[in-house]
């Protein structure tokens, strides 16, 4: 498995945690590091990706809640709920990764730690979240 996937299992993992903690941050960061001890690259990455998706989440969840379509915000399983705000929060702050990238490990992880049906509706949402936080770029017969 690669670092930027444990960094955004690590990163779920703090997210989830935070719901049971709102504004604990700092020291979910510390007890989660001292319980599950990775490599300093792992750590900077799902730290970046906690703090970010912390400080978006009004944005973010504001972008889930428009394409859940037939579901309340506040219905989405935790779980799938914070798989959504991490690929939401890289497709806006993260250019630089590769959209099927970001996709793919979202689905991927939904798939893991969630429902049976958990990777289809990660996958739906993101998809329509993708073409709006990335639209394709025309061709130049296009323009």
């Amino acid at each position: 498995m690669g670092k930027r996937r444990r960094a955004r299992e690590a990163a779920l993992s703090i997210l989830y945690q935070l719901e049971f903690r709102p504004g604990k941050t700092e020291e979910v960061f510390r007890t989660f590091w001292a319980d599950s001890p990775f490599p300093p690259e792992v750590q900077a990455f799902a730290q970046e990706l906690v703090a970010g998706t912390v400080a978006h989440r009004e944005e973010i969840d504001t972008l889930i809640s428009r394409y859940a379509e037939h579901w309340h915000f506040s219905r989405i399983a935790l779980v799938d709920r914070n798989i959504l705000r991490v690929a939401t929060y890289e497709f806006l702050f993260h250019k630089e990764i590769p959209e099927k990238v970001i996709l793919n490990e979202a689905i991927e992880i939904a798939k893991q730690y969630g429902s049976e049906d958990s990777g289809r509706f990660v996958n739906g949402i993101l998809d329509k979240i993708r073409t709006i936080t990335r639209p394709p770029l025309l061709e130049p017969a296009e323009r």
